[in-house]
Parts: structure tokens; sequence; C-alpha cells
């Protein structure tokens, strides 16, 4: 079994590249230890091994959508501390309890009403962020999978921590995106990848378009 909160999956590197973004930066994130963190590392086996576990993941993935909508770190860091205190719940940015209507960040609190991170301002409850459809959450409020916005619908890629041990699968048949990349790398046409998968042309060259 694979604890969201303690089995490392991916390498820094892994995830930055995963999630689209510079690896220095998450680098930065997963290493600040000034106070408490808001993406969370475990201590690898060895020296450059995985050290990123699936709520590391979904955590990043979030600070770096509220970094792309302009929300600044103090702002963030306010929104996270008040989840908390609230909730006594140290994985902050993994939680469904964070959203934004693009002005202002706010925390789902208990009541289910939202506060304003910056003055405690209530907020309507149906401002809910984009960037959470892309985060499934099991029944106990824990994410459970994440959908990778770079991929289209019609090539739905996720990281499920059920399968392939964390690295991007093809929601449905669950087939890893490297194996398709492996194969097209070696010089085979994209018809010749698509059949070896049973899958349709366009979702492999979809796929490809992204990942390679």
């Amino acid at each position: 079994m694979t604890d969201i909160y303690k089995t490392p999956l991916l390498t820094a590197r892994e995830a930055a590249r995963t999630l689209k973004m510079p690896e220095s930066t998450l680098d930065a994130w997963l290493a600040d230890g000034s106070r408490p963190s808001l993406v969370h590392a475990v201590r690898p086996e060895r020296r450059g091994w995985p050290r990123v576990p699936f709520v590391g993941v979904v955590e990043a993935f979030v600070l770096r959508t509220l970094r792309e909508l302009g929300f600044s770190m103090p702002n963030i860091r306010r929104a996270a501390d008040l989840v908390r205190s609230e909730f006594q719940d140290p994985y902050a940015l993994a939680r469904a309890r964070i959203a934004t209507d693009g002005v202002g960040l706010f925390v789902r609190v208990a009541d289910e009403s939202l506060i304003h991170a910056r003055d405690d301002q209530m907020a309507i409850p149906e401002v809910i962020a984009e960037y959470l459809t892309y985060i499934s959450w099991d029944a106990k409020g824990n994410p459970a999978r994440l959908r990778l916005p770079q991929y289209p619908a019609r090539a739905e890629v996720v990281i499920d921590p059920s399968f392939g041990w964390g690295a991007p699968v093809l929601a449905r048949s669950k087939i890893p995106v490297d194996a398709l990349v492996s194969l097209w790398r070696t010089g085979e046409p994209i018809s010749v990848v698509a059949d070896e998968f049973d899958l349709p042309a366009d979702v492999v060259e979809d796929v490809l378009r992204q990942a390679a």
C-alpha cells in the first residue's frame, strides 16, 4: 500500500518535470525549513532517490497554481496557517478548503463558508478555484488523484498513487506515459505506438506532444 504522506514517489526533478515548473523552485519549496512546510518531502532512502510523496506533489501543484495566479507567498502562507489553526492539519495546501476567486485567497472553514485569508472577510461559498477540479478527493478528504492540466481531456493523464508508483499514467487505461514515450523514441511511428497499446493515434500524439 502506498502511503500518500510517507511513501516517496518522485524525485524533485521528476516532480518538477511532471508539473512543468523549474526544479530549482521546487527544491526551494521542499528545503524551506524556516517555518512549517507548504510542500512536504520525506527522507530519501539514498541520495538522489525519490523524496516527494503524493501529498507533496499535490501541494506543489496547488502552490505553483496560486503563484501563477498572482498570489504572494505571504498571503498563501496566511491561508495555510488558517487551515492549520482551524483544523490542526499540517497539509494545508492538499485540502479542498483553499479556494480563490482570482482576486483574494480564501479558506474553506468548518461551517463550509469561506474566509478571506487577508482580512477574515466572509466570501460566497460558490467561489471555488478552477484548479481544485484537477484534484480528486477520497471519502475522508485526502487527495486521491491529480489530473495534469497540460494534457487535453481526450488524452487525460493523471498521477494516481495506486498505479504506476506515482508516474503519470493515462486515466482510462493506466498505461504509463513513459511507456509511450520510450517506444516512440526507438523510432516507431505514432501509428505503431498506438497499435501497440491499443490507443487512438490522436491520443498518443497528444500525450507525446506534451510528454516528449
